[in-house]
């Protein structure tokens, strides 16, 4: 689709701006590195349109800023929309999170957080548990049982489970509190609901 007119003033397309919000540590041993991951895509554009002109930014930001990293990448390049998102959202209701065993979903705030099927898995794993540690060796040896290779890649994959499960719990990411040199406890707080459905988890302790 050919784009030639916003808001009745006459514009050309020019370029366009992919943000891509992923962090060196979300990417498990072996895969390769943003700066690679960076170099490939310029390469394959170059491949599909020769005259193309790329420059590529990487964003910095603090490493306790908390929220979704594409969030936290689109700010931090200075792209208007994203402001404008966040400051539209700065009213929103707060009903708190509830975790679904029903459906295999997680609302914050009303809105379906999308974890995949594995995240959601972890984080059953955790409530079935509540108030427990759970060590790093236990998550991996339940997710493998799922069909999951985790098992294979360390504790440090787990670790990048965890980390991207709490972005997307956004102001709720405690939940999951670390027990350093142990595991992971989940705490639930009074603004969590669980529905738990009418027949017993298969791992309910």
């Amino acid at each position: 689709m050919s784009i030639s007119t916003i808001n009745s003033t006459q514009k050309t397309v020019r370029g366009f701006a992919l943000y891509v919000g992923l962090e060196d540590t979300d990417l498990v041993a072996g895969d390769p590195q943003i700066e690679h991951l960076v170099n490939e895509l310029r390469k394959r554009l170059t491949e599909i349109d020769p005259s193309a002109k790329t420059y590529a930014a990487v964003a910095l930001a603090p490493t306790n800023l908390q929220g979704r990293n594409l969030d936290i990448v689109r700010t931090a390049l200075g792209d208007p929309e994203a402001n404008k998102q966040k400051n539209s959202g700065q009213h929103q209701r707060k009903t708190g999170i509830t975790i679904d065993f029903t459906r295999k979903e997680i609302l914050v705030d009303g809105f379906n957080a999308r974890v995949s099927y594995k995240e959601f898995i972890l984080l059953q794993f955790l409530v079935l548990r509540e108030g427990l540690t759970v060590t790093r060796d236990e998550i991996a040896k339940h997710l493998s049982s799922y069909g999951s290779d985790i098992k294979q890649e360390g504790s440090r994959a787990i670790d990048v489970q965890i980390r991207r499960l709490r972005a997307k719990l956004l102001g709720y990411d405690q939940i999951i509190r670390t027990v350093h040199g142990e595991g992971y406890r989940f705490d639930r707080h009074a603004d969590v609901r669980i529905i738990h459905g009418n027949a017993p988890s298969p791992d309910r302790v």
